[in-house]
Order: C-alpha cells, then structure tokens, then sequence
C-alpha cells in the first residue's frame, strides 16, 4: 500500500525517518554531507507537512526558502526554521562531490539541531491544528 501524499502526518513520519538517518552518525565511512542531506530532508518534509495540512500546492523543490514563502500568514516559523534556509545546498550541491567544501563537525551539529527543531516545529503546527478542529466541535456542539 502506498503511503498517503495527502496526510500531513505522513510527511512527518517520513521526516522522522529522515532525521534518525541524519542521527546515524556511527559509521566511519558515511560522509557529513550525506548527514546533512537528511537534516536538510527533515526540514523539507516539515514544512510540506504544514502545507499539506493547510490544503497548500507546492512545487518540487528542494528550496527551503521558496516553502517557506508559502506558508499562510498565520503560521508563524520560528527563528530555527527561518535558519534553517540555509540548508538548502545540502540537498543538491552538497550531494556531489567537488561541488563545494565538506561540512565541518560544527556545521553538521548545527544542521541536526536544525533540522530537530523544524520537526517539532512541524508536530506542534499539525498537532495545534488538530487539536483546535477538536475544540471547535465541541464549541459547537453544545
């Protein structure tokens, strides 16, 4: 069974699945950049998470600022996301070799923290959302 595009909850799970791969930083041959691929992922897929919960068409893209732009004016990024834009290389110059210098230690760090904090950007949104569907039944059901 293919998973649903069209459930924020979806893209979430696939950020989480992004992130531990990011976190997986056990294997001395596993390069940073590719580390840091996911922690860029991560962030993508948040943000996708809250467009799709909000009925929002985006385009295939890797441009974190460019996702951004389209999130509705009440949904409020926070600063980390808003850093976050900078991740975007990692997910096509980044990715291939001699295209740009290797990302420090501290550059992964940052990415992961990033990215760490774009998903719970993400869950907060999607779960907020969801929590004031269930509030708003209730309201009007009395």
């Amino acid at each position: 069974m293919l998973p649903d595009a069209g459930l924020p909850q979806t893209w979430l799970r696939y950020a989480e699945s992004d992130l531990a791969l990011a976190e997986a930083k056990t294997d001395y041959r596993v390069l940073l950049e590719n580390l840091c691929f996911h922690a860029q992922q991560v962030v993508e897929k948040s943000i996708k998470a809250v467009l799709v919960l909000r009925g929002i068409a985006f385009p295939k893209t890797h441009n974190l600022e460019r996702l951004l732009d389209l999130l509705p004016a009440d949904v409020t990024p926070t600063q980390e996301l808003l850093e976050a834009r900078a991740l975007s290389g990692y997910a096509t110059v980044m990715r291939y070799p001699g295209a740009a210098e290797h990302p420090s230690e501290a550059e992964y760090r940052n990415a992961l923290r990033l990215a760490t904090a774009a998903l719970d950007w993400a869950k907060w949104v999607v779960d907020d959302d969801r929590d004031s569907l269930f509030e708003g039944r209730g309201q009007s059901a009395t």
